[in-house]
């Protein structure tokens, strides 16, 4: 009866509101329960392909789906868990909800997807994270899971289709202080230049915003960052970026030049001192 469901559930969004309404929610959720995994993966699938109308998301989150996907998202088939996250990201989307998720355990969990799963599984887990971080104590969450470390993996990596992806979820998350040092710490400031001088237009302008954040209360940082030869690459972005694009990088070869203007001044400072000392010498 699930798999008929499923199937049933998959295209005809009519369907979706008449098994909801004929009272299939609460059977669906427990399935999700099951010591089967087929039966679980079911459950999680169907429960997803309800949620893709509007009208039952309210339903599925309060008749107690949340904590059952969780769990699928923790120890389901490969399926189940990339569909679980699919289905958080739907609950996601009432702003209620992105607490009860956050707290019910499912970031770390999205993590670990987004570090360990397939293309699919990543780029759901990636879609529920930046869904669920906008809520403040879930982005603090996922810093405090190690969501640097696949972040910055997959902005290295042209390839993987997920750049983008990731440097949204990395920017959203750049407004709570931990992001900072976790950035450096995984070795996000060469990634990050990278991006800058290699990437598409949106992907500079995404990793520029990004640069920006790190650098704007920190000197350490900003050094980091020039000593890396960002500031050519961020000065041709300033002019051939989108207005609100050339904005930031023009922010942000300000703040680049600066560590350089305080240690010419210093030297500069230094070198009129020794001058002074000399001539009193003389």
């Amino acid at each position: 009866a699930a798999m008929e469901i499923r199937l049933l559930s998959k295209d005809k969004p009519e369907n979706r509101i008449k098994i909801a309404k004929a009272g299939a929610i609460k059977p669906l959720i427990s399935l999700i329960s099951s010591s089967d995994p087929q039966l679980q993966e079911h459950g999680v699938t169907a429960v997803l392909n309800l949620s893709l109308c509007d009208e039952n998301k309210e339903l599925i989150a309060s008749s107690g789906a949340i904590k059952p996907l969780v769990r699928a998202l923790k120890s389901g088939t490969p399926t189940a868990k990339e569909n679980a996250a699919c289905a958080l990201l739907r609950l996601s989307q009432i702003e209620d909800n992105k607490i009860a998720i956050g707290r019910s355990g499912a970031i770390p969990l999205l993590v670990n997807l987004l570090e360990t799963g397939g293309i699919r599984a990543k780029k759901d887990a990636s879609t529920a994270l930046y869904s669920l971080c906008s809520a403040k104590e879930n982005k603090t969450r996922a810093v405090q899971s190690g969501i640097m470390k696949p972040l910055v993996e997959l902005m290295s990596d042209f390839e993987s289709n997920m750049v983008d992806k990731s440097a949204f979820v990395m920017n959203l998350l750049m407004s709570v202080p931990e992001s900072k040092p976790a950035v450096v710490e995984e070795g996000g400031v060469p990634v990050l230049v990278e991006v800058v001088e290699a990437g598409t237009q949106r992907q500079k302008e995404m990793a520029v915003s990004i640069l920006l954040q790190l650098c704007e209360e920190s000197v350490v940082y900003r050094t980091m960052v020039a000593r890396e030869g960002a500031i050519p690459s961020v000065v041709a972005l300033s002019q051939s970026s989108t207005s609100r694009g050339k904005q930031k990088a023009g922010a942000l070869i300000e703040l680049l030049r600066q560590p350089r203007q305080q240690q010419q001044q210093q030297q500069q400072h230094f070198e009129s001192h020794k001058n002074s000392r000399d001539d009193i010498c003389d």
